[in-house]
């Protein structure tokens, strides 16, 4: 072992006289040539400097004025706009989402401010009598308003009448469930029972006008009468409920109405007709009241809650699904490390199958010689002229390569002194004589 490694020693010393000799030839060679009258710099590598710094200053600007291309079209600018693009969309879709959600909740929430029907009375035995019906327009907890409109003409029967008698009933949905607590009654209509959910009893009479008034007012309009603008008649508007409100539930919700007019005299009518006006409050107050308000304050809390569940949602899923972890099967990662190939080594095809068999250049900083990848067949062919150059170099120097004789039979080792050109510096002699106290160490420890 101790012989491998003192061999080992040699031959690197002898490619390090090899290398100080090469590097002294050149420098040599640069000497002579600016030292040489005769041989002046040519033009060409002045002329090839100015152009490698011109085109070293365009690369540089160049890079310059495409540094924000370059940024604007990079991996994680590519990443920021891809989650800006999901992040507008997913807003723009959540905001068109609270608005339909706002909208439905409004009209389930909020009922008609005002109701209106046209009650169509009959006529015949009995006093006149007539129905309407309401549907879905109203709603329950919700407070209303109801009166009567009569449009009346002033006619002597009417006049006679005085004080008569209207009876509103509002009557549940035909077929529904009877309510507790409240009795079942049958409507006017011959062979119908449907269930009263509130009555109301109030007396009417026509405004009071003395003949002489009368006679006043007739003859003051006389003009607006014979043109047609004006008739001989009177609007009666008779509260029948306030702040009525039906309890939870639609069977508790009036869906039809029955009216009754009571009278000792025939009377007569031109049209009757109801109106439910509701009593807003609260909430309800103010998202009719303040509609546009109240669209961006709960249209913001759709869109704000809807974002909010969105992003726990993106957390939940990217803490149990995790980017690329069912997708890439991981491999076990080798540590690799770099070694350069030993010129005493032999050449193994395995450490390049990887790479291409073409030359290359690769660029390198500005005043730095580029760097080239030869092939296979260019390696050999240049390290062999190496070699050549090499000898060459070491012959026209001087410089004999160490030489070293070892005994096989282990009583020592003889080698031929060095012989030293001149060239080199003081770390070669310490190298050397480093080299020779191994040696002698060596061949004592044999002996």
């Amino acid at each position: 072992m101790s012989r491998k490694i003192y061999m080992q020693e040699l031959e690197e010393e002898a490619r390090h006289q090899a290398r100080n000799a090469r590097l002294a030839f050149a420098r040599k060679a640069d000497a002579g040539t600016a030292q040489s009258p005769t041989k002046p710099r040519p033009v060409e590598n002045d002329l090839m400097e100015v152009l490698e710094q011109g085109k070293a200053a365009f690369e540089k600007l160049r890079e310059t004025a495409l540094y924000p291309f370059h940024v604007a079209v990079s991996k994680p600018a590519q990443k920021a706009y891809l989650g800006t693009f999901l992040l507008a969309t997913t807003s723009l879709f959540l905001l068109a989402v609270s608005t339909v959600a706002y909208a439905l909740f409004y009209y389930n929430f909020v009922p008609q401010v005002s109701v209106e029907r046209t009650i169509y009375l009959q006529f015949g035995n009995g006093h006149p009598h007539g129905t309407a019906t309401l549907g879905s327009s109203l709603a329950s907890l919700q407070p209303y308003d109801v009166s009567l409109l009569l449009h009346l003409p002033r006619t002597p029967n009417n006049l006679a009448a005085g004080n008569f008698m209207l009876d509103l009933s509002l009557l549940a949905a035909p077929g529904s469930p009877s309510v507790p607590n409240i009795p079942t009654t049958t409507a006017s209509v011959p062979g119908t029972t449907q269930q009263k959910l509130a009555n109301s009893r109030r007396p009417a009479i026509l405004t009071y006008a003395s003949l002489i008034t009368d006679t006043a007012n007739t003859l003051s309009g006389l003009p607006w009468h014979i043109l047609g603008w004006k008739t001989e008649s009177e609007i009666l508007e008779v509260a029948m409920f306030e702040g009525l409100e039906f309890p939870r539930g639609s069977r508790n919700v009036a869906q039809e109405l029955e009216l009754v007019v009571e009278a000792d005299e025939k009377m007569q009518f031109y049209e009757v007709g109801i109106r439910i006006v509701a009593r807003f409050g609260g909430l309800r107050w103010i998202m009719y009241y303040h509609r546009i308000l109240s669209f961006v304050i709960f249209t913001s809390l759709f869109w704000t809650s809807s974002m909010i569940s969105a992003l726990i949602a993106w957390l939940v899923l990217a803490l149990y699904f995790p980017s690329g972890s069912t997708l890439v099967k991981e491999e076990p990662t080798r540590s690799i490390i770099k070694r350069e190939h030993s010129e005493t080594e032999p050449y193994e095809p395995s450490l390049t199958e990887g790479l291409s068999d073409t030359s290359r250049t690769f660029p390198t900083l500005t005043r730095h010689t580029p760097l080239h990848f030869s092939s296979r067949g260019e390696s050999s062919g240049r390290s062999e002229e190496l070699v050549k150059e090499e000898e060459d170099v070491l012959q026209s120097t001087g410089v004999q390569p160490l030489i070293a004789e070892a005994d096989d039979e282990g009583e020592g080792a003889e080698t031929s002194g060095f012989r030293d050109s001149g060239i080199g510096t003081s770390l070669d002699e310490d190298r050397r004589a480093q080299v020779q106290r191994r040696r002698k160490a060596l061949s004592g420890g044999r002996d």
